[in-house]
């Protein structure tokens, strides 16, 4: 039986193994889960509750003007500059993660999702991602996807900062898709995303930013027949899944 799927990074220690259990939602457990949020660029005043899950952290993700506003946690799982307020990206961004499979070829919509883009861009460049285990595969005939960027490797991980939502409650997880994962509520996102590559049946919740070529998700889907660890249908993968570096551009 397929769960209902959620996709979430977790923010506290406490409330995370949410990653690799029950909670390997998204990042966190058996499915991305986040709640809906306003979209990061809809306002210059527009400002959003961030609850860290249970872990005792609030705070309001403020828009900087006609940019982005991200709150910063201070729990960065590697020390990174925040991103700029005003994106510096647009158009549509690629950005290649080379992984240990192969390599990932993304093309991020720079224009549609800038906090979003931005903030995975900035983090790229600062060589955040290097390095790191993807330390979740899900292979649901409605739920196949790949969880990356948290370089802990535990889903509970994030740069130290959250990102406001960018979505608008149309969207959908169809295989070739990138979007955020996040703490099962609202803007809270921060560095951790899932590559969809079975069409996935989750609520308008999570970022899309991005999509995946073809090339690309052959690499997935060869990840996804490897399965999950000890059988499972939702774990980490049962051959380690590694992004080596990402190129931006």
């Amino acid at each position: 039986m397929t769960p209902r799927t959620r996709l979430r990074r977790s923010l506290a220690t406490s409330a995370v193994l949410l990653g690799l259990t029950s909670a390997l939602a998204a990042c966190g457990g058996d499915e991305p889960s986040d709640d809906a949020g306003a979209s990061a660029s809809a306002s210059a005043s527009a400002s959003a509750s961030a609850d860290s899950s249970g872990d005792g952290r609030s705070g309001t993700i403020e828009a900087a003007g006609d940019g982005c506003g991200y709150y910063e946690t201070g729990d960065a799982a590697r020390d990174v500059e925040l991103p700029p307020a005003e994106p510096t990206v647009s158009g549509s961004v690629t950005a290649v993660l080379h992984t240990n499979y192969g390599d990932l070829t993304l093309t991020l919509d720079a224009d549609g999702k800038p906090c979003t883009v931005g903030s995975f861009v900035s983090l790229a460049e600062q060589g955040f991602y290097d390095e790191t285990p993807c330390p979740r595969v899900t292979t649901y005939d409605t739920f196949g996807v790949l969880q990356c960027g948290d370089p802990t490797g535990l889903t509970s991980g994030g740069p130290g900062y959250l990102i406001p939502d960018e979505i608008d409650g149309t969207e959908t997880y169809e295989r070739g898709v990138v979007a955020m994962a996040n703490a099962d509520s609202a803007n809270t996102a921060g560095s951790q995303f899932f590559l969809v590559y079975t069409d996935s049946d989750l609520a308008p919740d999570y970022t899309v930013f991005g999509t995946i070529d073809d090339a690309g998700l052959a690499v997935l889907d060869e990840i996804g027949e490897a399965g999950v660890e000890g059988g499972a249908q939702d774990g980490a993968p049962a051959q380690a899944v590694d992004i080596e570096s990402v190129t931006i551009g």
